[in-house]
């Protein structure tokens, strides 16, 4: 009962916030949030989660018993799945770990936090306390009622459950033997012989990272109290979860803390493109940190990021929710960061030292880099990293691009001056290749799996004389080239002048001449005007081609 009494009064609280600020903004006539319970097209036509995520039936089938049981479709790859994470888990520095923890929370009865909170490393060290600040205080309740994880209208905008059931697939963590001891003080509805991993248990027995029962080597990382009120003035409890029925019960694939994660880390970027990738990057971080935790696996964050693109191309796409929502929200948070701040964004955020992070404290995870962020360029490599997480490709290599109707809009702010199409040609130029787990490009309705946000949205861009837009590069500030000025067209070379006619010429019969003695000097000069004119009209022609 307590629990649900702090509940309503932090959803109370929140109410109360946007009522006053949207009482405020409409005294000076500007667009608010303050409808936000107000329907907008995209809150019925949110992107079906279940088929966008089909590539994982190559992998894996449900027996559709929702009981986490079904087919081994793909050894390879699943095996891949298990490798890297037990990997990544036994490789986490300890201060990972930490964060990790910190990432799992969800801000449930105003004394917490949760992931839209803890995503503000990814704004730098001066603007990431203020942001975090705000949040804690109440001075940025459009953003609340936006971003949060618990109801925000594009943080908690689409749920992952559907899928979870439809896919049903095991988390790394739960014991492969159904006969393994219950672990003392896990709900009982994680003993093994009610919730287990077994179909699996034949794929990983004999593997380096599990053990004689096929059994994942994952180490359940010990609860702790979070005291550095960085994200809360409370001590905050934070736990894995591993003991909870609600955890070990529920399907790992897709994962529901990288679809918030995601859908927190977008609408941040969108609102704030001046640290798109920056913010990007550390999103990825959050879904990284369920490997770190030990329960998700690669392919669950790569579906999470999926389900977080999808949604916000939704509701970038609508023009309602765009204006009366998403703008105000980005109009609150500017204001509030550059008043406190006391310069503008640019000049803040050079103030500071950007996102930064090494998770494994320099080791390499296998196949791949040690993911490790210093500035930007490394912040747009290792989200890039974590697309694939360096699965083979198991598809078709080499497809041309394939990008989702609707996912031009998620550069809006990024790009504001380019068309539709040329956004597109954005995307589609910074796209991955085809062919990696989850790709849908021969769906015919693009593949998020592809996108390259943090790239597209870190890319300069060439614009054409016939309109055209091309990525001459990416990882640093995001700009637009204009067009070259069109060369200008050559002046036509003058006429060559007639020759000369001497006044009162005699008749050819009478200067005794033949006509032979004349026609030479006619003919040389029509053939030497001739020549100057095609040479000057070649001269031209080279020089356009030369421009």
């Amino acid at each position: 009962m307590q629990s649900k009494v702090q509940s309503n009064t932090r959803r109370l609280r929140r109410i109360t916030l946007v009522a006053v600020v949207a009482a405020t903004v409409t005294a000076l006539s500007v667009p608010t949030a303050a409808s936000a319970a107000a329907p907008y097209p995209s809150d019925s036509t949110p992107p079906d989660l279940v088929p966008l995520l089909s590539g994982f039936s190559d992998f894996w089938q449900s027996d559709g018993l929702k009981d986490l049981h079904g087919t081994v479709v793909d050894p390879a790859v699943l095996a891949r799945n298990d490798e890297l994470v037990t990997w990544i888990n036994n490789n986490a520095t300890p201060e990972q770990q930490f964060k990790a923890l910190q990432d799992s929370e969800y801000q449930q009865d105003g004394l917490t936090y949760d992931q839209s909170v803890t995503i503000a490393t990814g704004l730098g060290s001066v603007l990431g306390p203020l942001y975090s600040e705000g949040r804690q205080n109440g001075s940025l309740p459009l953003m609340d009622a936006l971003i949060n994880s618990e109801d925000g209208t594009s943080g908690a905008y689409v749920s992952p459950d559907p899928a979870k059931q439809a896919y049903s697939y095991p988390r790394p963590y739960i014991s492969s033997d159904a006969d393994a001891a219950p672990i003392p003080g896990d709900d009982p509805e994680c003993d093994p012989a009610v919730t287990n991993a077994s179909p699996l248990q034949a794929n990983r027995i004999g593997k380096p990272y599990a053990d004689a029962v096929g059994t994942l080597e994952i180490v359940r990382i010990p609860d702790v109290v979070d005291t550095t009120h960085a994200y809360s003035p409370n001590d905050v409890a934070l736990s894995g979860g591993y003991a909870d029925a609600g955890i070990c019960t529920a399907g790992a694939f897709p994962s529901g803390h990288t679809t918030t994660a995601y859908q927190a880390g977008i609408t941040l970027a969108t609102l704030l493109p001046e640290l798109a990738p920056e913010i990007l990057s550390r999103a990825s971080e959050n879904g990284n940190n369920r490997l770190v935790i030990g329960v998700h696996s690669p392919l669950d964050i790569v579906g999470g990021r999926i389900n977080g693109e999808a949604a916000l191309a939704a509701r970038w796409s609508d023009a309602q929710y765009r204006t009366e929502v998403l703008e105000p929200a980005r109009s609150e948070l500017t204001g509030y960061l550059e008043q406190q701040c006391g310069a503008t964004l640019v000049v803040c955020i050079a103030a500071g030292t950007p996102y930064q992070a090494d998770p494994y404290g320099g080791a390499a995870m296998p196949g791949g880099t040690a993911q490790v962020v210093t500035d930007r360029a490394s912040a747009v490599a290792v989200y890039d990293e974590r697309l694939t997480y360096a699965f083979p490709q198991v598809g078709t290599p080499g497809l041309a691009p394939a990008v989702p109707a609707g996912a031009e809009n998620l550069l809006l702010t990024t790009f504001p001056t380019l068309t539709d199409a040329q956004r597109t040609a954005v995307l589609a130029q910074t796209q991955i290749d085809s062919g990696y787990p989850l790709d849908r490009s021969a769906s015919g309705e693009g593949s998020w799996q592809r996108l390259d946000l943090a790239a597209a949205m870190s890319a300069t861009v060439q614009l054409g004389a016939d309109g055209s837009a091309t990525v001459l590069a990416v990882g640093g500030d995001a700009t637009v080239l204009a067009a070259p000025a069109p060369a200008p067209t050559p002046a036509p070379a003058p006429a060559p002048a007639p020759a000369p006619v001497p006044a009162a010429a005699p008749a050819l019969a009478a200067t005794g001449a033949s006509p032979g003695d004349v026609a030479p000097w006619g003919l040389g000069t029509l053939i030497s005007g001739g020549v100057l004119l095609l040479a000057a009209g070649r001269a031209g022609a080279r020089r356009r081609a030369i421009r």
